[in-house]
């Protein structure tokens, strides 16, 4: 393995973090670096700090904003080249949410509303190449899956797809060796689920059908499974795109 392994990590929100995802990177020996989207606000140009060559792991995690929404925010647009050229060099990344949909538009797919938000407990329906991925440990028969999501995207060319839900098909897909998107949240526990009660309350209120005390209700229910398959889940990948 080598030496002074990183992790960097692009964070849109400080509670969404690596979550359970930590504990797996440090028991690999990685030193995690958390990169705020938020200070390259003013100077998205700033980004290019991050070597995008390098063979770092690099997870961009979610965020309530829309990859449409590079007006308000440049910072995409440095997001974006950044991703495509870990993409091009098939650099080990993985996207979360935002992240995912960040990937995504990088191999040229579009981001758009979905017919209605995906906001609570679902299980994921593993394609057969999923079922042959590190995604094995999130089938429907190991655990349930947090969404919270509103938009999506096409299938990326050259992209596989991994898994999906019953509202939205394209929920995961991988592209070449090294590049993972996810849609939903593998990562979450239950403990950090109160965080995002909070966070999002405005979100949560003007969503038809969702509201706390369900969500807490569900996430009581089936959040520490999804901890413990979440863990076997990045493990796994952690083990297959590892540098040796």
């Amino acid at each position: 393995m080598p030496k002074n392994k990183a992790v960097n990590v692009i964070r849109h929100l400080a509670f969404e973090d690596l979550a359970s995802f930590t504990s797996v990177l440090q028991a690999h020996g990685y030193q995690i670096n958390y990169i705020e989207a938020a200070d390259f606000a003013l100077a998205p140009d700033d980004m290019s700090q991050i070597d995008a060559l390098s063979d770092d792991l690099l997870i961009i995690l979610g965020g309530p904003i829309s990859v449409n929404d590079k007006t308000m925010f440049p910072f995409i647009d440095a997001e974006i080249s950044l991703l495509k050229e870990r993409i091009a060099a098939d650099k080990p990344t993985l996207g979360i949410c935002l992240g995912a949909q960040l990937i995504a538009n990088a191999l040229g797919a579009k981001i758009f509303p979905g017919k209605e938000k995906e906001i609570g407990w679902y299980p994921l329906d593993i394609t057969e190449a999923g079922k042959h991925s590190s995604l094995r440990y999130l089938s429907a028969e190991h655990c349930s899956m947090l969404h919270w999501h509103g938009e999506t995207f096409d299938l990326p060319q050259g992209a596989v797809l991994l898994a999906s839900s019953e509202k939205f098909t394209n929920q995961a897909f991988s592209y070449g060796e090294n590049i993972l998107a996810l849609q939903f949240h593998p990562e979450i526990t239950q403990r950090s689920m109160e965080k995002w009660f909070i966070g999002h309350i405005g979100e949560i209120m003007q969503t038809d059908g969702v509201d706390v005390e369900q969500l807490r209700e569900e996430t009581y229910r089936y959040a520490n499974r999804l901890e413990m398959q979440g863990e076997l889940f990045f493990n796994s990948w952690i083990n297959e795109v590892i540098i040796v």
